[in-house]
């Protein structure tokens, strides 16, 4: 999230964290699924979800 905020400040209008079981982590920018970790099978990497974020804004 950190890595977000730096990233992006002036262009997030806000963040909202859902909580889920099984395993979800998914990332939602202007109701498009940019990441998904159930789809991927593992964890973001570094640089990856702000690289992805970027991409949608």
């Amino acid at each position: 999230m950190a890595e977000l905020l730096n990233a992006y400040e002036f262009k997030i209008d806000s963040i909202k964290l859902i909580p889920a079981d099984g395993g979800k982590f998914e990332v939602i920018v202007d109701d498009k699924l940019v990441y998904s970790k159930l789809a991927t099978g593992r964890h973001v990497e570094k640089g990856e979800l702000s690289r992805l974020v970027g991409e949608v804004l």
